[in-house]
């Protein structure tokens, strides 16, 4: 088989996927003033691009898969041209469109408007579903700017991407619509899916990725439990199947082991040991396959 040619994106999205290609047992290195990583793997050639075109070379068939927000596949409308094999839960942020927080929205979308975006493509989209007249400005960065509650404002309506909407407070905007939700996925070329070998190999590294992603969300509890407490605490365990139980030396009870959601664990803790568990011992997880 041919090496799997897969798309790094650089910036944010490249520091996740790192950190999860390491995670696995992949390792990527990247020389200073290159685009193509060093890899441990034989079967894999990396390459590093700008984030707003990983959908566009995948839809060319130009590499068989890579990593992209979902907001750019559909901003460069590759979305019927690509296959999102994961989604990977990464950098989540929602697009919307803002006004000043002093501003009537109503109001300014009764004259034809200036969007301030970098996401020009769904700007229009979202301007004939609401049937808005006007134009389409591109930013290329500090969005935020372009949009004020005054007669000096280059743009009326911003449309961004936000995760948490502080920036937009900051600037004194707020949102109005939410045009899509986005977060870092796993897409592949048409191509390579129709390529036994390279779908197999694809379908590997979705796997691994998945094991991965499960550790992330769990921690596995060890504890020990008296023979007269054993039965109420199984009963009280949120195990992913069932927990492994071991005798202890001498017969004097039993060992447990269970995964379970790092979430859960602050009020478990206090849980299990009204049970009667002793001995409670956390610990990360490397990978986990259900």
């Amino acid at each position: 088989m041919d090496k799997l040619k897969i798309l790094l994106a650089k910036g944010r999205i490249y520091e996740s996927v790192y950190s999860l290609l390491s995670d696995v047992g992949i390792s990527i290195y990247l020389p200073d003033r290159t685009y193509f990583p060093i890899t441990n793997q034989d079967d894999l050639a990396f390459q590093v691009v700008k984030p707003q075109i990983v959908g566009n070379l995948l839809a060319g068939g130009k590499a068989d898969i890579g990593f992209s927000g979902k907001d750019w596949i559909y901003e460069n409308g590759v979305q019927d041209g690509v296959e999102e094999i994961m989604d990977l839960g990464f950098d989540g942020v929602r697009i919307v469109a803002a006004v000043p927080d002093t501003a009537d929205f109503e109001a300014i979308i009764k004259n034809p408007v200036t969007v301030a975006t970098e996401y020009q493509n769904l700007s229009r989209r979202w301007m004939a579903e609401k049937k808005l007249e006007g134009t389409v400005f591109r930013t290329w960065g500090t969005s935020e700017g372009f949009v004020q509650d005054n007669g000096d404002s280059i743009a009326q309506i911003l449309i961004d991407n936000t995760s948490t909407g502080s920036s937009l407070h900051a600037n004194h905007l707020k949102i109005v619509d939410t045009l899509m939700e986005s977060s870092t996925r796993l897409y592949a070329s048409k191509a390579a899916l129709e390529d036994t070998e390279k779908k197999q190999k694809i379908m590997e590294l979705k796997m691994l990725f998945q094991t991965v992603l499960n550790a992330r969300s769990r921690v596995m509890l060890e504890m020990n439990v008296s023979q007269d407490k054993f039965d109420a605490l199984v009963k009280g365990l949120p195990a992913m199947r069932s927990p492994t139980v071991s005798p202890l030396f001498g017969g004097n009870g039993y060992a447990i082991k269970i995964a379970v959601k790092k979430s859960d664990v602050p009020t478990l803790l206090p849980r299990l040991q009204s049970l009667g568990a002793t001995d409670i011992v956390e610990y990360e997880l490397r990978k986990v396959m259900v």
